[in-house]
């Protein structure tokens, strides 16, 4: 059960939040600062690549890197193919994980190694594998880990992650919080724009940094839920099935990661898909075991014992349409059309790179918010 009444007590809020979540989704701006200063510091901003890398591999464990390797795809586009490497193995631990390199890669490929952690031998392997190879090795990892130490001058150029103003998360959720991905993804963008695949100038990377700012102060625990957009996406998906439904390149890998970082912080599952497919992935969703009207009043029920059912809810994030035509209008009707409520998330003007900032930053209040407010604080 969701205590909304939490969302506008904000010393509340900081008592429940014993992870530090919410100071993480507030200090991303400051992350993305530091972390382009690394970047600089480490060198990338000086290379002078011969040219594009054929293919980009990305290797990590956990949300964040997941989420790294989609967000990275979407801005890279058709440049060049980015794949991730899954990682295989018994346990979810980082002495149990192993990657391998493709067949296929070799010394015009390019491999981003990132990691909130930096203690898997499984990621310093593939560094020994890729450099065999003859692959391009650029790893984000904390300043003080193995690692770096196997990586660093010898198998590749290492960038040191971007560590919390304030102190650093819980070891157990680093991987999903709302900073960790800015700290692993700036470095990378800022490589990237050197090699030709995405356009993120030290400019660029400060407009990001800003619209961070100006979207926690939005979206920030002193703002009253009426007049705080992640507050109040948080309060209307309690007790239901976010139906998370993206239009737009930028909107696409957050709405993932939206559905990713509701399930590991919050407990809540989501699905996610992008229009005008998710039409009819959906659609069945609107008109079965989750529609608004699927309930009828069992007169044997205990309604104190028992927890509602969940209902389905779309969430609607939209970035640029593609060619400017829009399956919003569409998917406004189908939903509307089952008695389905709609929730509607729109960036303000700016780069793409600002749009995907916004968006990725009031989603990550969102999930923070639902998962103290259900007590997984």
């Amino acid at each position: 059960m969701l205590d909304e009444s939490l969302l506008d007590a904000p010393e509340s809020l900081a008592r429940a939040d014993r992870r530090g979540l919410l100071r993480g989704a507030a200090e991303a701006g400051a992350r993305v600062r530091t972390a382009a200063r690394h970047a600089t510091e480490a060198g990338i901003t000086e290379l002078n690549p011969e040219g594009r890398p054929r293919a980009v591999l990305v290797a990590g464990s956990g949300t964040a890197a997941s989420g790294v390797a989609d967000l990275i795809g979407a801005l890279a586009g058709a440049s060049a193919p980015v794949t991730r490497i899954h990682p295989t193995g018994v346990a979810p631990a980082a002495g149990a994980m192993r990657w391998t390199l493709p067949g296929w890669a070799g010394s015009v490929d390019l491999l981003l190694v990132i990691t909130a952690d930096g203690s898997e031998p499984g990621l310093a392997l593939l560094a020994e594998q890729a450099y065999r190879r003859g692959c391009t090795v650029v790893a984000v990892a904390p300043r003080q880990s193995p690692l770096r130490e196997a990586i660093d001058g010898v198998h590749g150029l290492v960038v040191p992650m971007a560590s919390a103003p304030h102190g650093e998360y819980d070891a157990e959720t680093s991987a999903a919080g709302p900073g960790t991905l800015w700290a692993l993804f700036t470095p990378l963008l800022a490589l990237l724009d050197r090699v030709g695949l995405v356009t993120a100038p030290a400019e660029s990377l400060q407009g990001v940094a800003d619209r961070l700012d100006r979207t926690a102060e939005r979206c920030g625990p002193a703002i009253a839920t009426y007049g705080n957009p992640a507050k109040t996406l948080a309060a209307e998906l309690a007790d239901s099935l976010p139906l998370i439904w993206t239009e737009g390149d930028a909107a696409g890998p957050v709405g993932r990661r939206f559905a990713a970082v509701l399930a590991e912080l919050s407990g809540r599952p989501a699905l996610a898909a992008e229009l005008p497919e998710a039409l009819p992935a959906h659609g069945g969703l609107l008109a079965g075991a989750f529609a608004a009207g699927a309930d009828p009043d069992d007169f044997f029920r205990d309604r104190v014992e028992e927890s509602e059912p969940l209902h389905a809810r779309v969430v609607l994030l939209r970035d640029r349409p593609t060619g400017g035509l829009s399956a919003a209008p569409a998917a406004r009707e189908l939903a509307l059309g089952h008695d389905t409520a709609i929730s509607e998330l729109e960036p303000e003007e700016g780069s793409r790179l600002e749009a995907l900032a916004e968006l990725l930053a009031v989603t990550d209040f969102a999930a923070v918010y639902l998962a103290l407010a259900s007590g997984r604080g």
